[in-house]
């Protein structure tokens, strides 16, 4: 299997990558499952993943732990070394197109008080639920590359 196959099993196949990566035969190593199962548990645990009931939460801590996952994986990154390459191509793209867009719109949004506006709180919260979608299958992906259980389907 090669990435680009990857990227399709798990609806991925939005991400923008060059055709020689696409091409490289998909085969994790110890570090890249130790990597993908560390950062499968954050996104497992986090509002990247759980929905956000309308009459519960916070806009602005929901965007705070979305943006803690640049942190998280580059924890993640440096903590399973070099030898995690698989891993790290696969996150450094997810961050840098998918959550990345969304970080940084919103920010800069709430910045202006977005979140004191009863209907810029409802747009984010349904792109949030856009974001959770992509997040949900990147996270399926890691627990295959971990070769754990997928526990994302658990509860109802």
């Amino acid at each position: 299997m090669n990435l680009k196959n990857l990227f399709e099993k798990w609806g991925l196949e939005k991400l923008k990558v060059k055709t020689p990566i696409l091409d490289l035969e998909w085969v994790p190593n110890d570090p890249d499952k130790n990597a993908a199962w560390e950062l499968y548990i954050e996104l497992l645990t986090r509002i990247t993943t759980q929905r956000l009931p309308e009459e519960h939460g916070d806009e602005k801590t929901a965007l705070d732990s979305v943006f803690s996952l640049f942190k998280t994986t580059r924890e993640v990154l440096k903590r399973n070394g070099r030898e995690c390459v698989q891993f790290t191509r696969i996150a450094v793209i997810v961050l840098n197109q998918i959550v990345r867009p969304f970080t940084a719109k919103w920010h800069g949004m709430s910045l202006e008080g977005a979140f004191d506006d009863k209907e810029k709180c409802k747009t984010f919260r349904l792109e949030l639920i856009e974001l959770q979608n992509d997040l949900l299958n990147y996270t399926k992906m890691l627990s295959d590359m971990a070769e754990v259980e997928d526990l994302t389907e658990l509860e109802e």
